[in-house]
């Protein structure tokens, strides 16, 4: 229960500001004016213990301290790299971003493999064969190379979002605070803010960095005396957990952490008409672009085509301009490599003679802003030799400009925990009705239906968190995506019924994500009807552990909800005097009971054994005597710690019950319980809890192959039926609230399994 009230005091920070720009979490703790304070006040230079100049910082692998490439590694400040750095000089430009030593030499080399791929292998043929008359199944492609399954090899990615970056200085003054400096106040201590999974965190970190033979490990900028692109790297690899954990990722993934946008991604391949104005609208917007070239093997990775175009790696777009050449309009699109050495060699590059059809003015305009790397082509060019595009679209707080309309942007938090709510795909119809459920509601159309057709214009992105932190510990990003469902009509208006596993065998989806992949976020563009939509997230196999977060921009105001069951509690209550309890049970009671004519916990325990040992269809060792104690206590009406006749009767009573619950859920005949099929057998004793609590319960009475079995089955209906007993008896007026003080709670009787 600690994690719902950490959650509801988080809910509660973020209600008053905490996690926005001004507002920024500190990451760690850690407060970068004190701390520069007391540094300076020390007369020392900050040292990060958080993030040590030591070789884990680095990475765990390829990184990792016994790597060939991390011997010789020196950290140190830049002060001792050169005799005058600054933080930023001029202004932060696209030529401040350069790769490092350690990054040229895995580009020579051949970069790193692509790791991005699709859903592997389905389930069997004969479950496809027999739910397609229900729905689609989802389609697994063994793939690696598809478009939108992108990963680039080391951190160019990250190089290519940092270079958008500089093209903003309203952004860029968000994620990099520009007052800082190597001369006033320096203490070795700099900070940095990042979007993170809804909130804006303030990260510190120390000024060491990675050199190797004199040159900086990673990013430096073009003249070697700038610093803030490399200390930024610093942060970003602290928050993601090292160096290493930088390598491969999607160019939207930095995009995103730096603006808090979300990001769009198009197959040039199927480009819409409109593409070049939307690119243009992009650009006038503020909005940040890069592109890429797929590769169609490993060993294509960083290969360079014979225009000079680097395969599998990731572009910045600058610009895009219609110019007078010829007598017609040539659509131009400016691109920027961020290696800055290798540039297209095709039309419109820069000693190419179309230039001379250009009006003189214009000419000069475009090609006096070129940097290192940064090239013109033509949009058809553009469009054949490139295969993505990707968009980061601001959110309404990034731009302060009242000329452009802004997306309305709701988010939904979320987890999947394995055996109760990571069910997996559709694919896996006994569990995929576990997985979270959000409503959206959409009410109001488009103002501006350009393409004719009516309807509501939004974008769902789920993203899952905290991924690339977890490499260290072996873990990667999860195969994700997820369904949009209509809300049938006799269900609209409601948000406490959690669907069904019969309505999603009974629904097709209405629209879902383009694919299941494995990257941070899936992304896609709908436009739908007003009503009522379902969004269901998950993973593609269940069973994986993970948190996540949904986005939903929209051009107009859209509600939203978590879909759960509300907690309710129907207990029977067994009314029954000792007169009216037959004579065979009297019998047995005495024949267990005893001399004393009470059955204590331990005579009880004997006494279960003996009775499930005869059992076949369901496997029991028997009870713990921890559940027969507090089966005792809950039924034991003067104290004595024992039960009469009574008293044994309502419990024999309830566990035959219980007994027939198990033996129905259990579908598969097993004689246990699968941890999924728990909601199902609670809602049979009468309880219903939302997705949260189920997660709570399967973690504590599941063991590590996800099976109840049927003593913690029974010790956990017991347990929640003296909660919702001693609830109801501090709540006489039926309200559903009570209010306790630290004496009332700790006059309640503690829980024996608390």
């Amino acid at each position: 229960m600690a994690g719902i009230a950490a959650k509801l005091a988080k809910d509660r920070e973020a209600a008053e500001g905490l996690g926005s720009h001004e507002r920024a979490v500190k990451y760690l703790n850690q407060d970068y004016a004190a701390l520069r304070d007391e540094c300076l006040e020390a007369g020392a230079l900050f040292q990060d213990p958080s993030f040590p100049a030591l070789p884990s910082s680095l990475g765990f692998k390829e990184l990792g301290p016994y790597s060939s490439k991390t011997r010789g590694i020196e950290w140190k400040r830049p002060t001792e790299i050169c005799d005058n750095p600054q933080f930023i000089t001029g202004g932060a430009t696209r030529t401040d971003i350069c790769q490092g030593a350690l990054d040229k030499k895995a580009a020579a080399a051949g970069g790193d493999s692509m790791q991005g791929h699709k859903a592997k292998n389905g389930p069997r043929k004969e479950l496809e064969y027999d739910f397609k008359s229900f729905y689609t199944l989802l389609t697994p492609i063994t793939s690696c190379h598809e478009a939108l399954l992108r990963k680039y090899g080391g951190d160019c990615w990250l190089l290519a979002a940092i270079a958008s970056l500089t093209l903003n200085e309203e952004i860029l003054a968000r994620v990099v605070p520009l007052d800082q400096s190597f001369q006033e106040n320096y203490a070795g201590i700099f900070h940095f803010q990042f979007w993170q999974y809804g909130e804006w965190v303030e990260v510190v970190v120390d000024d060491r960095l990675p050199t190797k033979d004199g040159e900086l490990l990673f990013v430096h900028s073009a003249e070697g005396s700038e610093f803030w692109s490399a200390l930024l790297e610093k942060a970003y690899a602290k928050i993601n957990g090292c160096y290493e954990a930088l390598s491969g990722g999607a160019t939207t993934e930095g995009f995103e952490d730096f603006t808090g946008g979300i990001a769009e991604w198009y197959e040039l391949r199927k480009a819409p008409p409109n593409l070049f104005r939307i690119i243009q609208k992009a650009l006038q917007k503020g909005s940040l672009l890069g592109c890429s070239i797929d590769i169609t093997s490993a060993a294509d990775s960083e290969a360079i085509t014979f225009q000079k175009l680097v395969k599998g790696h990731a572009y910045s777009v600058t610009g895009a301009e219609e110019v007078e050449s010829r007598g017609s309009l040539q659509k131009l699109i400016r691109i920027r490599n961020p290696w800055g050495e290798v540039e297209w060699t095709g039309q419109w590059n820069d000693n190419c003679p179309n230039w001379n059809t250009v009006d003189p003015e214009v000419r000069e305009t475009l090609t006096r802003q070129h940097e290192d790397g940064e090239f013109w082509m033509s949009f058809n060019d553009f469009l054949r030799h490139y295969s993505r595009l990707e968009i980061c679209n601001l959110t309404p707080d990034t731009l302060t400009s009242d000329t452009y309309k802004k997306w309305k942007l709701t988010k939904m938090d979320g987890n999947w925990r394995r055996g109760s709510t990571a069910g997996g795909c559709r694919n896996y119809p006994n569990t995929f009705w576990m997985n979270p459920q959000y409503l959206i509601k959409l009410e109001e159309e488009d103002e501006d239906q350009e393409d004719g057709e009516s309807g509501c214009t939004f974008l769902v992105g789920l993203i899952q968190k905290h991924r690339r932190r977890q490499r260290k510990m072996g873990e990667d990003m999860h195969t994700i995506g997820f369904g949009i469902y209509e809300v049938p009509e006799e269900l609209t208006g409601q948000t406490n019924i959690h669907l069904s596993k019969k309505f999603f065998l009974t629904t097709r989806a209405r629209e879902r994500s383009d694919t299941f992949i494995n990257l941070r976020e899936v992304l896609n563009r709908f436009k739908l009807p007003p009503g009522e939509y379902i969004v269901v997230p998950s993973t593609f196999e269940p069973n994986k552990d993970g948190d996540f977060c949904i986005r939903v921009f929209s051009e107009k105001k859209a509600d939203y909800q978590v879909v759960d069951d509300e907690i309710e509690a129907n207990i029977d209550e067994i009314d029954i005097s000792e007169d009216d309890i037959d004579d065979g049970f009297r019998r047995l009671f005495t024949q267990l009971a005893g001399e004393d004519a009470e059955i204590s916990a331990f005579e009880l325990q004997t006494i279960l054994r003996r009775v499930l040992a005869k059992r076949q269809d369901i496997k029991s060792d028997g009870f713990s005597i921890e559940t027969c104690k507090i089966m005792v206590d809950m039924l034991d009406s003067d104290g004595s710690g024992k039960l009469g006749l009574k008293e044994f009767y309502i419990l024999w009573t309830k566990i035959q019950k219980y007994q027939k619950i198990y033996r129905e859920i259990d579908v598969d005949r097993s004689g246990t319980m699968n941890s999924y099929e728990m909601r199902k057998a609670l809602e049979e004793a009468g309880f219903k809890m939302p997705c949260q609590l189920h997660q709570v319960i399967v973690a504590r009475f599941a063991d590590d192959d996800l099976i109840i079995d049927f003593d913690n089955f029974v010790r956990c209906l017991i347990r929640l039926e003296t909660l919702f007993r001693i609830f109801k008896q501090l709540d006489p007026e039926n309200t559903g609230m009570i209010q306790l003080d630290l004496i009332s709670v700790s006059q309640q009787p503690p829980s024996p399994d608390s």
